[in-house]
């Protein structure tokens, strides 16, 4: 049988994808097993699928003065002997890297035991753990045309990122019910993040009084973000989090108002969702958000708002408008080639491992 090692970590978007990729690996025979931290969220998300995880020890390369600088290399260096004795132990036939400095030790590793390696990038720009193993990788998939021109000409593939199936088989009728809400007027459904956006929330529940004129709304919140003052808004329902009905949720939605985080952006474009872009600022990340939204924008797949200009008035207008025109950004999205990433990087895995 064939076997593969999926890494990644550090955040939700980092190990979704792989997620994804699981049930078209096993159908394509494919014994899998799973590198991350000890304890990071990696950990708790792949559990739940009864794959055999192995934690490694993780540091952190930043880009900034903290003293954890000075012992996090020494946490890599473990964390990469470790990953060597696995790939002697497990002796897999390819690993699969979705980014997230965990990843790091595990691809250096595969290719000091000549075992090929594919990563995985999401953003328009490679983030610092996915440009160090660059050298390191065997091919690297991204989901932008823009990104191609940033990576190694005979690695890169255009691919798109895996999307979970089940997102694709949505009840919107579920959700209406779900959430009290009457059939006679379209949903907005609001995501954050995992972690949710306060600068979001807020512009959302502010704007509630011109929103529910015409519109119900989703909104999910994030952990410890919901409001109780706005409870008893006829129209609105608020979530910290969604985990089963979420596909049901799209599956209503006319529009959504999200943040840019690539991953997020790629499921709306495999559900044809309608969307307006709120990217995080570049004061609060590195701006790969912002790059993310400008490529979708200017593909017709979006509506951008800069964090910096949200307001009232500009997120009321946005929603209306992008509800009006709903159909140019359906059809822009149908003929985009980014679709059916799943089966794409899934193919790619079994060639190397049969190679």
């Amino acid at each position: 049988m064939k076997r593969i090692v999926l890494t990644g970590g550090g955040t939700a978007g980092h190990v979704t994808p792989n997620i994804a990729l699981l049930p078209r690996l096993k159908e394509l025979g494919f014994e899998i097993e799973y590198i991350g931290s000890y304890d990071g969220i990696e950990k708790k998300l792949i559990e739940d699928f009864q794959i055999p995880y192995h934690g490694i020890a993780s540091g952190k390369l930043r880009r900034y003065f903290d003293l954890k600088n000075f012992t996090d290399p020494f946490r890599v260096i473990k964390g990469y002997t470790q990953a060597i004795k696995l790939m002697k132990d497990l002796k897999p036939d390819v690993v699969f890297s979705k980014g997230g400095f965990v990843s790091v030790p595990v691809v250096l590793a595969a290719k000091r035991c000549k075992i090929p390696a594919v990563i995985h990038e999401s953003d328009m720009t490679p983030g610092l753990a996915n440009k160090i193993c660059l050298s390191s990788a065997t091919k690297i998939c991204c989901n932008f045309p823009e990104t191609l021109s940033h990576l190694p000409e005979d690695k890169a593939v255009l691919t798109g990122s895996p999307i979970r199936g089940e997102l694709l088989s949505g009840n919107g009728l579920a959700a209406l019910d779900y959430c009290g809400f009457t059939a006679n007027k379209p949903v907005i459904l609001v995501i954050g993040g995992s972690t949710g956006s306060v600068i979001l929330n807020n512009a959302v529940r502010m704007a509630l009084p011109e929103l529910t004129k015409d519109f119900q709304v989703i909104h999910l919140c994030g952990k410890d973000k919901t409001d109780p003052a706005y409870d008893n808004i006829e129209g609105y329902r608020q979530y910290e989090y969604i985990k089963r009905e979420l596909a049901d949720m799209f599956a209503a939605a006319s529009v959504v108002i999200s943040r840019a985080g690539a991953n997020a952006i790629c499921e709306l474009l495999a559900l044809k969702k309608p969307n307006i872009l709120v990217p995080l600022s570049a004061k609060a990340s590195r701006g790969d958000q912002i790059l993310n939204a400008a490529s979708f924008e200017k593909q017709g797949f979006s509506t951008v708002i800069p964090e910096e200009e949200l307001t009232i008035e500009r997120l009321t207008a946005a929603v209306r408008d992008t509800y009006q025109n709903q159909h140019l950004f359906i059809d822009a999205m149908k003929s985009s080639a980014l679709s059916d990433a799943v089966g794409k990087i899934s193919s790619l895995l079994d060639q190397l491992a049969t190679d």
